[in-house]
């Protein structure tokens, strides 16, 4: 099988490794020689365009930073250079309209397309155990979950096109909306003199268990895989994670749905990138909560 991967950033790179490491063929690009470069040292080959690396692909994946780039990357370069044959899978975040935008687009031309999401940080790209919600007509999903099992733990269709992304955000803005409500009781827990370990013992086995308490802690020492233990380096960036959210809100305020915990979570991420920790996990917001912007480096 001949993979075009296009776009190997944070996620796209172990991504596009995990396909390679499958014994695919992975012809890939991006705009950074060293993101493409790292991508070769995983078993990629680089190509020199979105084009040249379309060309003869079976499937082709795409890992795009927002829906603008998504439209223009598909219409310009790969509806007009990729095989009829070629199966097109969008994995960018991006909101619920440009993707079935683009999916018309897709089938007007006679491809078939999927918008297929993820969920589970850099870590889970490297690993090749992301959660890929999947946009797509019924009949083509048991190929595009053969294409998908080399970068996943999960894969579900979650509807038609545009459905992926309608549940990567809503997942999203609650992940958001978890996570501060996780750093807000450590935050306090401390204020009352509870030890981080002692409350993490009870809120991970009780009422308050929740992803961000058991599988992310936002407090150093409790979850080994945790961004925390790096200094909040590394997993989701909080500028990614309220790229999520407006794309939320953008969505809420389109269907009339009233979302004022996720209007909440984008307005105190708004603030915490303004401050210039865009670049931190998004779990790093406790520091905030807990009047310690000075320990972030």
């Amino acid at each position: 099988m001949r993979i075009a991967f296009i776009g190997l950033g944070a996620m796209g790179g172990g991504m596009a490794a995990n396909q390679a490491k499958a014994g695919r063929q992975v012809a890939a690009f991006d705009l950074s020689k060293e993101a493409l470069d790292r991508a070769v040292s995983h078993g990629c080959t680089a190509a020199g365009s979105v084009a040249e690396a379309v060309q003869g692909a079976d499937v082709v994946i795409t890992m795009l930073p927002a829906g603008p780039h998504v439209l223009k990357v598909f219409s310009e370069e790969v509806l007009p250079n990729a095989p009829k044959t070629a199966l097109l899978i969008d994995s960018s975040t991006i909101d619920v309209d440009t993707a079935r935008k683009v999916a018309g687009l897709a089938k007007a031309a006679g491809f078939v397309f999927a918008d297929a999401p993820v969920s589970g940080g850099t870590a889970a790209a490297d690993a090749g155990t992301l959660a890929f919600m999947v946009g797509c007509e019924e009949g083509e999903f048991a190929r595009i979950d053969e294409v998908i099992q080399p970068m996943a733990r999960a894969v579900i269709r979650t509807g038609d096109h545009g459905a992926g992304q309608a549940a990567k955000i809503c997942n999203n803005m609650l992940l958001a909306i978890s996570m501060i409500g996780t750093c807000e009781a450590f935050a306090l827990a401390e204020r009352l003199g509870l030890d981080a370990q002692k409350f993490f013992d009870v809120a991970s086995k009780s009422s308050g268990q929740c992803w961000s308490m058991t599988s992310y802690a936002p407090v150093p020492g409790l979850v080994e895989a945790a961004p925390s233990n790096r200094g909040y380096a590394g997993g989701f960036a909080t500028a990614l994670m309220l790229k999520d959210l407006k794309l939320a809100q953008d969505a809420a305020a389109k269907a009339g749905a009233t979302t004022p915990m996720g209007a909440q979570a984008e307005a105190l991420y708004a603030m915490f990138d303004r401050l210039g920790y865009g670049g931190k996990d998004f779990s790093a917001v406790i520091q905030l909560l807990r009047g310690k912007l000075d320990e972030l480096s």
